[in-house]
């Protein structure tokens, strides 16, 4: 099946606005379905859960339809997908409640390949029980973080890793299951950060060995809000501190009040809408998403291809240098400030930012300080004109 992006992008009333986005790792542009499954929710009646009014029985099935989704996204039991605010909320939430049963002298390990939100969290409970934590180091030179980079800060001590599934700052894919392998050989939770994975590649939490793997539909499409994908079985020996009348069901106890049933069946839409980008025709939803991806990933790559080489050519230092990432690419021109060429780009109808994006320890790694680079990512609906758009801007800007 050819990549009919011109279809993709007959759904995005944004991109009538004539704007080229590369800023999807930021949050991406949103097809009309999940907008017209958001208003529905919020135009219709419900109420709070339950199965004996018609309000109620709505909002009970949107979150049940929301659950399944998610699921089915990631290869997870829906009864272990905890819905929340933020990827940034809901980490605080888990920090806290595993650090509960950390003792001074235990150990977690963090990356500096990683968000920020998927390493303060647990520094900071670290800190507050006496727990050590340990760093694994990011290659500057190739991008990569290798898995003996985790070996070799883990010990009998360790209780948790926390990685992430791909860099939100230079799309590098660690290989997370042979991290995982030596997380569970030390008997840790592994914590993975898949919220810029998840927009690009079919995501898979146990074959990756993702004790808990949060990530954020604003990234692929849906509204905001986050997700944990938890093991149902280390989801019921965590105890978070809730409203008495509140149900101790899992994973309900976990998400404190009322769910924003739009945000959920805006969710499940964004799923949806991804399963059938591919060549459809599977038996479930699960094995449409497999397809779906892989057309995403072939043809996401075949313009990163086309940028690097144009990045190249204008002699853009690039610190995307992984044997496996996403189509992300950060770079800089010599002697060029990055947020001068952000707003001239922006001036053109090109959106490419800059920052380190709360990738801050990665930022430093590379030797970028705090300021960082310009971004640029690619999403199922960048086509080959926005391409062409970014490096005539690129070209105008070095010449």
């Amino acid at each position: 099946m050819t990549y009919d992006v011109e279809r993709v992008r007959s759904h995005f009333p944004a991109l009538g606005h004539g704007i080229a986005h590369f800023d999807g790792p930021g949050g991406s542009q949103t097809p009309d379905v999940v907008g017209a499954a958001v208003a529905g929710v919020m135009t219709s009646g419900v109420s709070n859960r339950g199965r004996v009014t018609a309000a109620e029985r709505r909002a009970d099935d949107t979150v049940t339809a929301a659950r399944l989704a998610i699921g089915d996204l990631l290869a997870a039991p829906p009864d272990g997908v905890v819905f929340g605010r933020s990827m940034t909320q809901l980490t605080y939430a888990f920090s806290q409640m595993l650090a509960a049963t950390w003792e001074p002298g235990d150990e977690v390990v963090v990356t500096r390949l990683d968000h920020d939100a998927n390493i303060r969290p647990w520094v900071q409970s670290a800190e507050r029980v006496g727990a050590t934590v340990r760093w694994a180091e990011l290659d500057p030179a190739t991008g990569e973080l290798a898995a003996d980079a985790v070996a070799a800060v883990m010990s009998s001590r360790t209780r948790l890793v926390a990685v992430t599934a791909a860099s939100n700052l230079i799309g590098t894919r660690p290989d997370v299951a042979a991290i995982g392998r030596l997380a569970h050989n030390a008997g840790a939770v592994l914590y993975v950060d898949g919220v810029h994975y998840a927009a690009h590649a079919s995501a898979d939490v146990g074959a990756i060995g993702a004790d808990l793997f949060a990530c954020s539909p604003y990234k692929f499409l849906g509204p905001h809000c986050g997700v944990v994908a938890g093991r149902p079985e280390l989801l019921a020996s965590l105890r978070p501190d809730k409203l008495l009348p509140a149900t101790d069901e899992v994973p309900e106890r976990f998400e404190l009040g009322t769910l924003p049933y739009e945000l959920l069946a805006g969710t499940t839409a964004a799923v949806d809408f991804l399963a059938a980008i591919g060549p459809g025709g599977g038996e479930t939803r699960r094995g449409d998403l497999v397809a779906a991806f892989a057309a995403i990933e072939e043809h996401e790559d075949a313009l990163r291809l086309r940028l690097e080489a144009g990045l190249h050519d204008l002699g853009a230092t690039l610190y995307s240098r992984a044997a496996q990432r996403t189509p992300t690419l950060l770079f800089t021109f010599d002697g060029r400030d990055s947020t001068e060429l952000y707003r001239f780009l922006a001036a053109r109808g090109v959106d490419a930012p800059a920052g380190s994006f709360y990738a801050i320890e990665a930022s430093r790694a590379l030797g970028l300080g705090d300021d960082g680079a310009v971004r640029v990512g690619l999403a199922p609906y960048t086509n080959d004109d926005d391409v062409d758009r970014l490096l005539d801007g690129l070209r105008a800007f070095v010449a």
